[in-house]
């Protein structure tokens, strides 16, 4: 069962790997950039200051905590557990797999990038949910950032797959845990 998953990941991947343009070789290479961004997360971090004023810093906060979990998670405990090598390290695929941008490390299961996009666009997600709903258009960006991760030969689909469950999953969870501690520590400020 496991081995036809990675038959059927492997074969979608090479499948997704060689759907190259040459004019979107420099997009997805700048798409998969991590400062390219900053202006990004900068806007967003002035959105969620306008909109919650004082109270931010509780969804600034959640913001460092999903980013560091879901970094740690993947980079720190599946990719050294698991030992998938990235497809541009696997010698089957040497001459095989289209890769533009060096390959990073050894391991790729599960997609880092995928975890931190989506576990951002999760979190911010419930944090805008009534007040800021454009929010929910960060899936897309994590989908597009996770996507170039393929076609750059840097990651199977499902270890982009799995990366964007745990980021969801780890968005959901800190949210959640915000939520309550805010909840705890009003009722602390009120009794006094």
């Amino acid at each position: 069962m496991i081995e036809s998953i990675i038959h059927w990941d492997e074969q979608f991947f090479l499948l997704l790997n060689h759907l190259q343009a040459s004019w979107l070789d420099p997009v997805m290479l700048a798409i998969t950039g991590k400062f390219i961004w900053i202006p990004l997360y900068l806007f967003l971090l002035f959105l969620i200051i306008k909109e919650y004023k004082g109270s931010s810093v509780w969804y600034i906060v959640g913001l460092i905590l999903v980013i560091v979990m879901a970094d740690q998670f993947t980079s720190g405990f599946m990719k050294p557990y698991f030992e998938r090598l990235r497809p541009c390290h696997d010698p089957r695929w040497q001459d095989i797999v289209i890769n533009y941008s060096g390959c990073g490390g050894l391991y790729g299961f599960a997609s880092s990038h995928a975890a931190n996009t989506f576990a951002l666009a999760a979190f911010l997600q419930k944090v805008g949910k009534k007040s800021i709903p454009g929010f929910r258009w960060l899936f897309l960006w994590a989908f597009v950032v996770s996507y170039s991760r393929i076609y750059l030969g840097v990651h199977y689909p499902l270890d982009i797959f799995v990366g964007a469950l745990v980021g969801i999953f780890i968005g959901w969870l800190v949210f959640g845990l915000i939520t309550e501690v805010r909840i705890l520590w009003k009722k602390r400020e009120s009794m006094g």
